[in-house]
């Protein structure tokens, strides 16, 4: 009986975490130590690395932070002995790289390994439960966004991480790295304006007019089928064609490749959720709302702005919420025709074989769609929050 409370007692999606962290400790490399870019390196387990200092304090609150995501409740102890494992991760990352890159080496490359991935989105999950169990307010939430982001800025900037081989790679692209920032930005924030301009009248229209819905959004969600590399080919053809017939379309930098066709493919697979959340959030207005509105003599455009499109915002902001952390995604594939951004990191490692390349790429962009996401959650919360 007491084996049984004992076992209850247990936080079952610690439980889970707790055996996906020690099996990774167990069984992945925590760093591979490479000759050059390209080389398949040399795998170290974290228990190989054991007589290093920042090894036993790692494993020390590992072991503190799998013993209290198991057993404590309390959310606050939680989140300080897991941000504290978290900072003890990235020092020792760091650490055990510049203690294994050979002395005035500019070619040897040193990869964090599977378990150090494993280990990263284990505690990134305890700490975010435990965040959630305190029941942060919203903006809340994005006070610790931006608290752990500067935790991690703090590390970059110390020089803490610049034997890691993204780091390396970093410093080899800087200025091609923001360029590219700023080009998967406008690419991905630009493509998100124009679908709301678009699609916001075209949803409204689509609630007036119940034929015309049923028409555009079967349109709509026939574009959103169509592979995303198939739809840039099937952009590249007519734009190419038009570069070359119309002179003021080339002046304006429409073209078969490049910025045009990824901006044009970004917009259409923007345009369903945009439209159906308007749609969606128009429906959602109480009938009698609207009656009251039109008894006390407001007319259709008055309704439409002074109460209908208020009370649906939350809902028309969920859509473009999906929309902006998609468009922040897919904007990678664009780089395949010359649309620039974060993919072209990742498809040069690609051909290269240089996974370090491919997480110069990929990071950022997990990155900047996981933060968006987490900003617009707590502004769509944080608006619904008053109506609650």
């Amino acid at each position: 009986m007491e084996e049984t409370l004992a076992v209850r007692k247990l936080d079952r999606l610690g439980v889970v975490l707790v055996a996906g962290g020690i099996a990774a400790t167990a069984l992945l490399p925590f760093i591979y130590v490479k000759a050059n870019r390209i080389a398949a390196g040399k795998p170290m387990l974290l228990t190989q690395l054991l007589p290093q200092p920042s090894i036993l304090i790692l494993l020390f609150l590992l072991i503190a932070t799998a013993l209290a995501t198991l057993f404590l409740r309390n959310a606050i102890i939680r989140l300080s002995i897991g941000t504290l494992c978290l900072a003890a991760l990235i020092a020792a990352i760091g650490l055990v790289a510049t203690a294994s890159t050979p002395p005035g080496s500019t070619v040897a490359r040193m990869t964090p390994g599977g378990s150090f991935w494993v280990l990263l989105g284990v505690i990134g999950l305890i700490i975010s439960d435990a965040l959630v169990k305190m029941k942060l307010t919203p903006w809340m939430r994005v006070a610790s966004l931006v608290a752990y982001t500067a935790l991690l800025g703090i590390c970059l900037s110390s020089g803490l991480l610049d034997s890691l081989s993204i780091l390396r790679e970093f410093a080899n692209r800087t200025d091609q790295f923001w360029s590219e920032a700023i080009s998967h930005l406008l690419l991905a924030f630009g493509s998100l304006a124009i679908a709301i301009v678009i699609g916001l009248p075209l949803g409204i229209l689509c609630f007036w007019v119940p034929k015309l819905r049923e028409i555009v959004l079967r349109v709509l969600s026939l574009i959103q089928t169509i592979p995303s590399l198939a739809l840039f080919g099937l952009l590249m053809l007519p734009l190419g064609y038009l570069a070359a017939n119309v002179p003021l379309a080339a002046d304006i930098g429409i073209r078969g490749i490049g910025t045009a066709p990824a901006l044009i493919a970004l917009v259409l697979y923007s345009l369903l959720p945009i439209v159906a959340n308007t749609v969606v959030g128009l429906e959602g207005v109480d009938p009698s709302v609207r009656d009251a509105a039109a008894g006390m003599g407001l007319t259709r455009r008055q309704i439409l702005t002074g109460i209908d499109l208020p009370l649906a915002f939350p809902v028309i902001l969920t859509g473009i919420r999906i929309v902006l952390v998609q468009a922040i995604g897919m904007v990678t594939i664009a780089a395949l025709i010359g649309g620039g951004g974060f993919g072209i990191f990742i498809f040069q490692g690609l051909g290269q074989t240089a996974m370090d390349l491919v997480l110069l790429g990929a990071v950022p962009t997990v990155f900047f769609a996981f933060s968006s996401a987490v900003i617009l959650d707590a502004v769509i919360e944080s608006i619904q929050g008053p109506a609650a």
